[in-house]
């Protein structure tokens, strides 16, 4: 499923990555299919032949969302779609069990789906609405089907340099004792997706299916529909202040294509062994980010959402939080 590893970037698309694959044969799972990058994703796959399940918890939305996905799919690429519902366990686990009752397998799942900087609250099932959404749903869903990933296959969660804002809390995920931000809580679920990807790997790598954790950028989709233009734009101020401290260029948002780009490269193109139980960004693997405390990096990985004892100790509390255990 690799193909010739060419020097992406930030810049790339998902044209880019995949120009010369042929993906025919290949079943893929993509998550959050009713928008943006979730959508782009789905209609890069599918142009280049791949049978794409795509999952949305509002299924008239994503049938409108994805036409251009089925307009461009070619040499028997396909999209299917499937309801599923992140916030809601019960969705979750009924989505799992009609894949497992197909019993197709998939060679490729990417856990795009999520939401961002919300005000508090919580899901069906009571948990904070970010974590429980961005993480606690993902990872009742991809535990439940894992054995519809082929041996071979992989795992990409989408993350982001979102994770820098902060670690996860294990003793308090909920808020229950702890200030709710928008943002911070944001960073927990961020640094969740991670890690949940470093514990995946760690746990299925003997059969050979490894699980990459990606940042796909800044981009202007509807995952910042909570954000106020003022919020927004005195994020932007921040960062364009750190990059001239740093001299670094200035931000620039990133197109959807652009955004999908890195999801479509770790899924696909990089090579297993060199991108498995890692974070990437801008079709690269990340390189460490500076660990000065209230710095703002505009790239790289903070220790903390790589920690292997951290990744065992979250498996562990959300198998707690969710009551269900996974081998």
């Amino acid at each position: 499923m690799t193909a010739t590893l060419t020097a992406f970037g930030e810049k790339s698309t998902t044209d880019d990555v995949l120009e010369g694959v042929n993906l025919k044969g290949k079943r893929i799972l993509v998550t959050g299919a009713s928008a943006g990058l979730g959508v782009e994703t789905c209609r890069a796959l599918a142009a280049h032949g791949a049978t794409v399940v795509g999952a949305a918890r509002d299924l008239k939305k994503a049938e409108a969302a994805t036409a251009e996905v089925r307009a461009q799919a070619a040499n028997g690429g396909s999209l299917e779609l499937i309801e599923l519902d992140l916030a809601d366990l019960a969705s979750v686990r009924a989505a799992a069990d009609k894949l497992n009752a197909k019993g197709e397998m998939f060679d490729v799942v990417i856990c795009n789906a999520g939401v961002m900087a919300t005000p508090f609250g919580k899901t069906k099932d009571g948990f904070e609405t970010q974590f429980g959404t961005n993480h606690l749903g993902h990872f009742v869903f991809v535990n439940r089907i894992a054995n519809l990933i082929k041996d071979g296959g992989r795992l990409v969660n989408l993350s982001s340099a979102g994770h820098r804002f902060s670690d996860v809390d294990l003793d308090d995920p909920n808020f229950e004792r702890t200030e709710y931000t928008p943002f911070g809580a944001y960073g927990r679920s961020k640094t969740a997706n991670i890690l949940f990807a470093v514990e995946f790997d760690r746990r299925h790598k003997a059969r050979g299916v490894r699980a990459v954790a990606v940042h796909p950028g800044g981009i202007q989709t509807e995952l910042g529909r909570h954000m106020t233009p003022e919020l927004i734009q005195g994020m932007l101020d921040n960062i364009t202040a750190a990059a001239k401290a740093s001299g670094g260029p200035a931000f620039e948002w990133k197109t959807i294509p652009q955004g999908a780009a890195t999801s479509c490269w770790a899924a696909i193109v990089a090579p297993a062994a060199e991108v498995g139980g890692l974070y990437c960004e801008d079709c690269h693997v990340a390189e460490p980010a500076d660990e000065t405390p209230g710095l703002d990096t505009r790239g790289g990985i903070r220790a903390y959402a790589l920690n292997p004892d951290r990744a065992k100790a979250l498996w562990a509390l959300s198998e707690r939080m969710v009551g269900e255990t996974f081998a």
